[in-house]
């Protein structure tokens, strides 16, 4: 019998709330429950089965033998009950015995009965039970009765939850009962190890309460979060020049479809409608369109449903009043902090003392988040699947990014290794520490420059600590990243002349704002037009210049901060030399201004260019001429080289470092440089990897600037090699490359006795 989905569910959920407010034992609830849902269905057999001890218990039923109830129980995975909760999936079956996962209980008394239809209870992204229906005669159930039923199992999820008649959400990760632990794998984007305590960047609201007691009331207040939500969204894709800080422009186009979607806020009424309160009805909707969602494999729909995930979270975050990330909320001590992906801002936000790591659903090794991590020495772990269906927050974590893994509420064992491995790496740092006032020198007595990677005030710390000979990349963006307005500049002078001050008599390489990419700055804009792929769009250096203002201010602060001693100035995403020339010529005029007006400047200026558009390799004849040092950004010169986005998922392992392409590339750079007699250097994160900086030393790069955590093992592989040797065999194996470069590397390091760990 077909029924309304909104009105059967308003009926059985009048008669549940009755049931849920009344004195009555747990037992006798859901025995008047499975009664209710039966005669609003016109179904014969009504059952509830529910997680106990790890297996499918009946727990309540209608139409079938009484006498099975708490005695039938099924495996996860065994029989139709069992398959849906393990799926977490909805089954409709006009002849339930032919399903290839059909079992039969005797006991039951099912044999009478051919249709069938179940769906999950879920609580916390977790199947803790199965509502289920029968009928003798051979019919599928039609969507509107589907849907009353899920609107029903989430009212019996909190009534169950609450009376704590199944296993605990929280303790039903895969293999948790029988290892006491889940091990997740990743990739490794940011080495270390943490422990700590799983927080959620953007923490899930959770449903507690279900059933509406005024539906005018609750459509109230979703028509308010809707306006409030479409408002975020609309001043979020008004103010991003490249989207804000972690919401990428596909993310927020997105997100701007789903919130104007007229068809998603009709059903979250609908559910409304039915009965349920508005955090309930947007959750109910939330998980309708995923179990369809789950229906079809597809990898694009797989991002949506991300997509609109986040979109109900931010929604139910506004209905319920309770805004703000993890970062907003506070860390508690010993913190890992788990996200689909962040961006730079959003990972400045936290406090380091607190934020022991961090695993990402997403991540690649070179977004600028990333560097952002390597900066403030927080491993992370990235590309981590089914993070919140296995996570919970609060768990206990054992990361280990060195081992692209993670450990979910560790047993013992698992606990101790983790320790001897920890203090095996505290030994290997402690040796590292021990070089720190040794000069890297190659075996054969040729001195290699190793400066550190910087952008906050205090890594400049990290100078004395590891024994760099200077700050090769002083990333002067993380400063814009962190302020809600355009820093003053007098705020900038301020963090420059501190800079100066502690890096001493060593030289620091300021580079100009670099902002674009995952890198926004949301009280700029960029116009009305919106990028398809901002990586290669206004950002950097074009940006700069089209915004005048903004360099100039920076241009004195950075004249001003280094009155009476030197000062080194190197620009971003220089593309040709005319905007190498540009920018230089408007430095000079503020220094021009400064000494028109007795005003003290730097004693010398030294002007470089980053080299990361493939094109400036093509003109660096007409460039080098006025330049007093090149720096080469791998991070954004390979993806430019191989089309691949730095920052995409999928292709966060396309690409090798080690390879012909990239590395006959920069000896081209390299030696058109020396014939110029300019000094050459690296400043990307591919210096900062062992195997990767003996190459780089190998075909002519004397200097590298690199993250403080790489200084101890690469100066270590530079005292180990014989750079005489190397030369030419990097010389001919570029040549005549092999089909594994790197692994042919990787062997000669062996055989020569080279430190690459």
């Amino acid at each position: 019998m077909a029924v309304s989905s909104i009105s059967s569910a308003r009926e059985i959920l009048t008669g549940l709330h009755d049931v849920m407010a009344s004195r009555a034992g747990p037992q006798a609830k859901l025995n008047r429950v499975v009664k209710i849902i039966a005669d609003a269905m016109g179904s014969e057999v009504c059952s509830i089965y529910l997680r106990r001890d790890g297996v499918l218990e009946l727990y309540a039923t209608v139409g079938l033998n009484q006498s099975a109830v708490h005695v039938t129980r099924l495996a996860l995975g065994e029989g139709l009950v069992g398959t849906i909760a393990q799926q977490v999936a909805v089954l409709n079956l006009d002849e339930a015995t032919r399903h290839p996962e059909f079992a039969y209980r005797p006991e039951t008394g099912e044999e009478l009965y051919h249709s069938f239809a179940g769906v999950p209870i879920v609580r916390r992204e977790r199947a803790i039970g199965v509502l289920c229906v029968q009928h003798a005669e051979q019919r599928a159930y039609e969507e509107v009765e589907i849907e009353a039923m899920q609107t029903v199992a989430m009212v019996l999820s909190e009534l169950i939850g609450g009376a704590g008649l199944a296993d605990r959400a929280d303790s039903m990760a895969e293999g948790q009962r029988e290892a006491g632990a889940t091990r997740l794998g990743g990739l490794k984007i940011v080495a270390g190890m943490a422990r700590g305590n799983a927080v959620f960047h953007q923490p899930r609201i959770l449903i507690e309460h279900t059933v509406a007691e005024d539906i005018e009331a609750e459509r109230t207040r979703v028509y308010s979060a809707f306006r409030k939500m479409r408002e975020q969204i609309d001043n979020m894709t008004n103010l991003a020049e490249f989207g804000t800080a972690g919401e990428h422009q596909e993310i927020l186009e997105t997100y701007k479809m789903f919130a104007y979607d007229e068809g998603w806020s009709r059903r979250i009424n609908e559910a409304i409608d039915s009965g349920l309160t508005a955090e309930a009805a947007i959750e109910r909707v939330r998980q309708r369109t995923a179990t369809r969602m789950r229906e079809i494999d597809d990898p694009l729909l797989a991002e949506r449903m991300h997509d609109l995930d986040d979109l109900a979270n931010r929604l139910l975050r506004i209905v319920s009043g309770r805004l703000g990330t993890a970062a907003q909320l506070g860390l508690q001590e010993d913190s890992i902090l788990i996200a689909r992906n962040l961006g730079p801002a959003e990972l400045l936000e936290y406090d380091r003392r607190r934020l022991k790591g961090v695993i990402l659903e997403e991540g690649s090794l070179t977004a600028h988040v990333t560097i952002v991590a390597r900066a403030m020495g927080v491993p992370m772990l990235g590309r981590v699947r089914d993070l919140r269906s296995t996570i919970n927050e609060g768990d206990h974590l054992l990361l280990d990014a060195d081992a692209a893994s993670v450990v979910v509420r560790p047993h013992p064992a698992a606990e101790k290794a983790f320790e001897a491995k920890l203090a095996v790496r505290q030994k290997r740092r402690a040796e590292f520490a021990a070089l720190r006032d040794v000069p890297p020198v190659t075996a054969d007595g040729r001195r290699i420059t190793i400066m550190m990677n910087a952008g906050l005030r205090d890594d400049v710390a990290a100078l004395e600590a590891t024994g760099a000979d200077g700050i090769g990349l002083f990333r002067t963006e993380f400063q814009f990243l962190v302020s809600s307005t355009l820093p003053r500049r007098e705020s900038q002078q301020r963090l420059y002349h501190q800079v100066l001050d502690a890096a001493g008599d060593k030289p620091v390489i300021f580079r100009t704002v670099d902002i674009g990419g995952d890198k926004a700055l949301p009280y700029l804009r960029a116009g009305d037009d919106q990028e398809e792929n901002p990586a290669m769009g206004w950002r950097a250096l074009r940006l700069a210049l089209d915004r005048t203002a903004l360099m100039k201010t920076q241009a004195r602060a950075l004249l001003e901060a280094a009155a009476g001693r030197p000062l080194h100035i190197m620009f971003p995403m220089v593309s040709a030399p005319w905007e190498f020339d540009e920018a230089k010529a408007l430095v000079e005029n503020q220094r021009q201004w400064l000494a028109d007006r007795k005003k003290m400047g730097p004693s010398e200026i030294h002007y470089g260019a980053m080299l990361e558009v493939p094109a400036l390799a093509e003109t660096l004849d007409l460039l080098l001429p006025n330049l007093d040092f090149l720096s080469i950004g791998t991070n954004d010169l390979t993806q430019f080289l191989f089309a691949a986005d730095r920052a995409h998922p999928r292709l966060a392992e396309r690409y090798d470092w080690l390879s012909p392409a990239i590395l006959r590339f920069l000896r081209r750079i390299v030696r058109a440089a020396e014939a110029h007699e300019v000094p050459v250097g690296v400043c990307g994160e591919m210096g900062g990897r062992t195997l990767e900086a003996m190459a780089l030393v190998g075909i002519g790069l004397k200097r590298l600037s690199i993250t403080p955590a790489g200084i101890g093992p690469v100066k270590a592989m530079i005292r180990s090699l014989d750079l005489g040797k190397l030369e030419p065999v990097m010389d001919d194996l570029l040549e005549r490359p092999p089909p594994d470069l790197r692994g042919t590397l990787s062997q000669w390091a062996e055989a020569n006795g080279v430190s690459i760990g």
